[in-house]
């Protein structure tokens, strides 16, 4: 493979939004050390199934986007390798399929860890990576991206995580999670709120479409005000500055948001989900 097809496939797999997919398992690794019960073993599986998951849904979202014609030569954000012809259609597929395979083989070593009906999890996992950008109803085509990060990138790794290492639930993991899940939901906010005059010329519904980009700052402001109350009961003494740092690196995103247009916002998705990460990982070994 030369160098430039490399760097296609690199760009296909959006590493900025890559620490989304392992700060919700980090966040779920932190809840178990807490109880004393982190397991490394199924942490790692956990990994692995949110990075492979992460990068299909990526995959398919740029390959059924294309064959929707909802990409165009030139957009906004980066570049779409299907559609200025860097990578074949039958090759991203291929990609999508693999690596969706991956991660449901990494998930059913996980049954070794919990009940059998853990597969569930996983056939929930899988539809959702695919539901995303295809079917009767793609999610990310009718408003609903947000609430679909909420759910995989959020409270299915947070609770799922902790409870394979720890076999309990608690009500502090679900408000973590719920927490985790809007984090993440600004990510795709800043992502929609980049592409919403290329998605509005061709018929794409995102949220920001649907409800007009000027929300979308405050929108992502309200996720971040409603993260940090869910989750600074959690924190004690000194502790009690990582989420108050997280909200006022948020709260400053929303504010340049405005000021900034196409791929100048770029810089920000990764931003929010460096932020999102960092968050994890400092309540993980705090």
């Amino acid at each position: 493979m030369s160098d430039s097809k490399f760097k296609c496939w690199i760009e296909a797999m959006r590493l900025r939004t890559l620490p989304v997919s392992l700060a919700g398992v980090i966040a779920g690794c932190g809840y178990a050390a807490h109880s004393g019960s982190f397991r490394l073993i199924p942490a790692a599986l956990c990994f692995a199934v949110a990075f492979l998951a992460q990068i299909a849904s990526n995959f398919a979202n740029e390959y059924f986007d294309y064959r929707n014609g909802l990409d165009r030569p030139g957009r906004e954000g980066p570049r779409r390798g299907v559609t200025e012809g860097d990578i074949t259609p039958r090759a991203m597929l291929t990609a999508t399929l693999a690596t969706l395979g991956a991660a449901c083989a990494a998930g059913l070593c996980l049954t070794l860890y919990g009940p059998a009906w853990i597969i569930l999890v996983g056939i929930a996992i899988a539809l959702g990576v695919l539901a995303y950008s295809t079917g009767p109803y793609p999610l990310s085509h009718h408003g609903l991206g947000e609430v679909a990060v909420i759910i995989f990138f959020g409270l299915i790794p947070v609770n799922f995580t902790a409870w394979l290492q720890s076999g309990a639930w608690t009500s502090e993991c679900f408000l973590g999670s719920i927490a985790i899940g809007l984090m993440g939901a600004n990510v795709l906010i800043i992502n929609n709120y980049r592409d919403a005059a290329d998605d509005r010329s061709v018929g794409k519904h995102t949220l920001a479409v649907l409800i007009g980009p000027r929300a979308m700052p405050w929108l992502y402001a309200a996720n971040a005000v409603v993260a940090t109350l869910l989750v600074m009961p959690q924190w004690q003494g000194c502790g009690m500055l990582v989420p108050g740092f997280y909200l006022t690196a948020a709260i400053a995103v929303s504010a340049v948001m405005p000021r900034l247009k196409g791929r100048r916002l770029t810089p920000l998705l990764g931003i929010t989900a460096v932020l999102m990460f960092i968050y994890s990982l400092l309540f993980a070994i705090l």
